[in-house]
């Protein structure tokens, strides 16, 4: 039988072992910017295979309007975009506050 602190060290063991032991929680991601190694890695179940798929539709048809759009990438349903709605970004939704590269930082002035 195990004493209270034994318990609880294990616990605490299991614990950390579990937050250390490659848990990964994927981001949200841009499938208009992301490339293909992104986007194979931050997607449930897509491989960089269909990832490149989505690249290439992408530079040949431009920007997806909505994640719904990614139904239009062949080997792309509406199961794998439902598994990851929440983390497919299609607009340029950024950190509050952060800019898009390239772009100017404005003076405090307001003028350029």
């Amino acid at each position: 039988m195990r004493t209270r602190s034994q318990s609880l060290a294990v616990l605490l063991l299991g614990g950390i072992l579990l937050l250390s032991g490659g848990v990964s929680l994927a981001g949200p991601v841009n499938i208009n910017t992301a490339d293909a190694a992104t986007l194979a890695r931050e997607l449930s179940g897509v491989g960089l295979k269909l990832a490149q798929a989505i690249v290439d539709y992408r530079q040949k048809h431009g920007p997806f309007k909505t994640p719904d759009d990614l139904a239009l990438v062949k080997g792309i349903g509406k199961a794998a975009i439902a598994r990851n709605r929440d983390l497919i970004r299609v607009d340029g939704s950024m950190k509050e506050g952060a800019k898009p590269p390239g772009e100017p930082t404005p003076s405090p002035s307001g003028q350029r």
